[in-house]
């Protein structure tokens, strides 16, 4: 009996040989997207955030936890709105900028600088009121800002994309102490998540339509930078990388448009750690790390674009998530330094 069960498995192991050696290159080729995004999700935890506000954005964006009002600034940009969440009575204050908004972050006296469609300005939060700081592209009308933040210097840098979204007709600018705005990046698609490490040696940044996360060495004295590296390569599948978030231990979450959720990364090695899923929610959109502690992890979204079936599939589209997180915390965001 022993005899013959041996002979049994060699032989299957001779088969299993054989149809492998007959099977082409081109048949490994075939295997999508959808299966490595299978193959890879059994291999981190997934939990859901849950919706904090129903804000109904049409696009939601901008996340940014003001520490020294512990409240959350964010955007819908196409209704041209700054949002200003206080958890602590789930009160909303919104400002109208009268056009398309990109991002936000505060100043060091707690007015925002706004990076609006046609340029970049200093917004009064009292008064109402704007001071242009740069218009690099106003000789580029149907362009708009896009995603941004504050280097661990306070410097703001900011990205561009065509209003429809199309081609790489965007740049990612730097905004310095004097006014003086410089191109970083050029031929840019669509600008996004923008990142950098606690010792400011490297800086991360997404430009959504190649679907990875690049890295790049950063000199925080002269703000130049160098490409390093793609440090996280995202299939189809799983979503297009949009807003972007960095953990106290270095690990960066990234929005997932069209992947319900935000994905965190292990920027060294690529791989997908942990995922917040947002229940009801597809098109998600930007992230940050807020609370007293920084452990919670507040989530934008949107509903623009989505047909009548998608709507009544993802009911949760727009509103604002928050998942509280057990052992991982964020770090302070930089404001604009002058």
């Amino acid at each position: 009996m022993r005899k013959y069960t041996f002979l049994y498995a060699i032989t299957q192991l001779l088969l299993a040989g054989l149809l492998a050696a007959c099977t082409t290159p081109s048949d490994n080729s075939k295997q999508s997207d959808e299966a490595l995004a299978m193959n890879t999700e059994t291999s981190y935890p997934v939990v859901d955030a849950a919706v904090v506000l129903p804000a109904g954005a049409l696009l939601g964006e901008g996340a940014y936890w003001y520490g020294q009002q512990q409240k959350l600034w964010w955007i819908d940009i196409e209704k041209g709105k700054l949002h200003v969440f206080n958890p602590s009575d789930s009160s909303l204050q919104t400002y109208d900028m009268g056009r398309r908004i990109g991002t936000v972050v505060p100043d060091k006296t707690g007015n925002a600088v706004v990076a609006l469609q046609d340029g970049i300005f200093r917004y009064n939060i009292e008064k109402q009121t704007f001071s242009l700081l740069a218009a690099p592209e106003k000789d580029k009308p149907d362009n708009r800002f896009n995603d941004g933040k504050c280097d661990p210097q306070g410097r703001l840098w900011a990205g561009t994309m065509a209003i429809n979204a199309s081609g790489r007709h965007g740049a990612l600018y730097c905004l310095e102490a004097d006014g003086k705005i410089t191109k970083k990046i050029d031929s840019v698609g669509i600008s996004n998540g923008i990142v950098w490490t606690a010792d400011a040696s490297r800086m991360y940044y997404i430009d959504t339509p190649t679907g990875e996360v690049r890295a790049y060495d950063y000199n925080a004295a002269t703000a130049d930078i160098q490409f390093n590296r793609v440090a996280v390569s995202i299939p189809q599948s799983m979503g297009h990388p949009d807003g972007m978030a960095i953990d106290s231990e270095g690990m960066i979450w990234v929005a997932l448009w069209e992947g319900s959720g935000v994905m965190r990364y292990n920027p060294a090695t690529g791989q997908p750690l942990m995922k917040v899923h947002t229940p009801g929610a597809w098109r998600v959109t930007s992230c940050t790390f807020g609370g007293e502690q920084l452990d919670e992890l507040y989530i934008t979204t949107a509903s623009i674009g989505l047909t009548e079936d998608q709507k009544k599939q993802y009911p949760n589209s727009g509103h604002l998530f928050k998942i509280k997180l057990a052992t991982v915390k964020g770090v302070p965001m930089p404001v604009f330094a002058y």
